[in-house]
């Protein structure tokens, strides 16, 4: 069982990537009808895998390296609930591997790209008001 900081370490890493595709997809948008949606939506959908990673790290929960939402999700404690149907969490698989390869004609149009948004938005809000403070302060970048 790791320390209380390097628990805290592990939560902040993880926090951390989380926020680094948060950023990423919320800064794609900005480019308009130019933002290559697919790529938008992969890092939602890296976002919110992220922030359920790392509440089963709070909790300790061993946990496979996978992008399905929903196996992850099974795995969080009974109380923990989030803001992720079951279509919304099947929609957030597809972005995770089938919309970023050849084959997949169907493309994402801004309305979608915007409510992909939506859900990882409440995902991470819901998330970050779980975690301690302790693992949301700012710390040094190098």
């Amino acid at each position: 069982m790791p320390s209380d900081s390097q628990k805290t370490a592990i939560l902040r890493s993880w926090v951390g990537k989380a926020d680094d595709d948060f950023k990423m997809a919320n800064h794609a948008f900005t480019m308009g009808a130019d933002c290559p949606f697919t790529s938008l939506c992969f890092h939602v959908q890296q976002c919110v895998e992220k922030y359920i990673k790392t509440l089963l790290a709070l909790h300790e929960v061993d946990f496979p390296m996978t992008y399905d939402i929903g196996r992850l999700i099974q795995l969080l404690p009974v109380d923990i609930r989030l803001p992720l149907d079951v279509s919304t969490q099947e929609l957030l698989a597809n972005y995770a591997v089938a919309a970023r390869y050849p084959g997949d004609d169907e493309p994402i149009s801004m309305a979608e790209a915007r409510r992909a948004l939506s859900v990882m938005r409440k995902v991470r809000k819901v998330v970050r008001s779980i975690l301690p403070d302790v693992v949301l302060r700012k710390t040094k970048r190098l």
